[in-house]
């Protein structure tokens, strides 16, 4: 087996705690003493956090420049403006204050008032090599405040944007958008609504499920560390669902959400092929990020288990806690892969296409998508095995099949 090679390089400067945004004007001070606020166009469900921030930023002399003008997956077009509005507003730093897409539009905002030409084309918009792509290579120094412990932006150098004129979804990867400082507070999640603590552990459990089933072999403690995020969220996911406000549990998620996809998990390949298909799917339908992923996950799994037997029935034993005792390594996986598609259907979120009335007519149009942003110059999808046009459809065919009878464990 070769030795896998990688480099490394993580910047942030993490400041947890309870109570911790009161830190938020002291940090941005050390940068500038003008700041552009990034956040949602509907903020009500964080206001009171926003009034906190903005006031500790003037007690630090910091001048506020608020643009609460973002929607969910974040748009282009409104990075354009954010930018415009920085410069107007001579902002020396951008704060991103929310879940991933508040935090992922900051940066996005932190890199286009510095770069020059067709903003989307700073987003990796085809992985085949083909257009005019060109990755930012500066930014306003950016601090990332998260609400909802999910996509990890506070601590990696990713921007997952959308071109709705397009149609499209995907990512800027740029170490010019590592945050200066992320500011990780765990009293500011206790307010999250049930279904997007649900669907905001889910995405968190992706992350660190995607490379483990999806990645190189020999990476023993990559491996072992995957396996620790995804059973630590699985622990503390439902304490905090029954109470809201259990700071222990909301610590444990927001830390292991933050893990999951700061680097440390994959040195090396890090593919994530099913976000790459749940990208289209809420590009073309506007599924929820978090929805997308949990509901193409059971049956990407059972599909690649025969495949790679050997990752399915280490998941199986290790994360969902299967006794292997007098079993086969194919019953081994198959319990596994369903003990933990009832997990997501205990927590509340979706696990097949099904629950959102995708039928095999929407098919084309998904694989066509995931086929113009996400494929590589070979025409398949990268990861370990790689998946073809016909493997993605009937990775949809069985989440859709899974949906109609619940509980379906055969593979296509």
């Amino acid at each position: 087996m070769n030795i896998f090679e990688f480099e490394f390089f993580n910047p942030v400067r993490v400041v947890f705690g309870m109570g911790k945004l009161s830190k938020l004007g002291e940090e941005t001070s050390k940068i500038s003493k003008s700041a552009m606020v990034v956040s949602y166009k509907d903020s009500t469900f964080i206001a009171g956090v926003l009034r906190s921030a903005e006031e500790s930023l003037r007690e630090a002399g910091v001048k506020v420049c608020p643009f609460y003008e973002f929607e969910q997956n974040p748009d282009i077009s409104t990075v354009s403006e954010g930018a415009k509005f920085a410069r107007e507003n001579g902002c020396g730093v951008v704060i991103g204050i929310g879940g991933g897409s508040a935090m992922d539009a900051a940066k996005a905002v932190a890199a286009a008032v510095c770069y020059e030409g067709d903003l989307w084309n700073m987003v990796a918009h085809s992985h085949s090599g083909s257009g005019n792509i060109k990755p930012p290579s500066e930014a306003l120094p950016i601090i990332c405040v998260p609400t909802l412990p999910a996509t990890g932006s506070e601590m990696n150098m990713t921007s997952v944007l959308s071109n709705r004129k397009l149609g499209r979804k995907s990512y800027i990867w740029a170490e010019c958008l590592f945050p200066k400082i992320s500011i990780l507070d765990p009293s500011l999640t206790f307010s999250v609504p049930r279904k997007l603590t649900a669907l905001a552990c889910a995405d968190a459990i992706s992350h660190a499920l995607e490379i483990y089933i999806n990645s190189r072999d020999g990476t023993p403690l990559q491996t072992q560390f995957q396996e620790s995020v995804m059973r630590v969220s699985m622990e503390y996911v439902k304490p905090a669902l029954e109470n809201p406000n259990d700071a222990f549990a909301r610590a444990n998620l927001m830390w292991a959400a933050t893990c999951a996809i700061n680097g440390w998990a994959y040195p090396g390949d890090g593919w994530t092929p099913i976000h790459q298909v749940g990208h289209v799917l809420t590009s073309k339908f506007g599924i929820s990020h978090g929805a997308s992923i949990s509901s193409l996950m059971p049956a990407w799994m059972r599909y690649n288990s025969k495949r790679r037997p050997e990752v399915y029935e280490k998941f199986a034993e290790n994360v969902m806690g299967v006794d292997a005792i007098g079993k086969t390594r194919d019953e081994i996986a198959s319990e596994g892969i369903e003990k933990f598609e009832r997990f997501l259907s205990d927590i509340g979120v979706p696990v097949s296409i099904f629950e959102f009335g995708i039928g095999e007519n929407k098919f084309d149009e998904i694989i066509s998508g995931v086929r113009t942003v996400s494929f590589n110059a070979d025409g398949v999808l990268s990861c370990n095995p790689i998946m073809t046009e016909s493997d993605i459809r009937n990775v949809l065919k069985l989440s859709l099949e899974m949906g109609k009878t619940p509980g379906k464990t055969e593979t296509v």
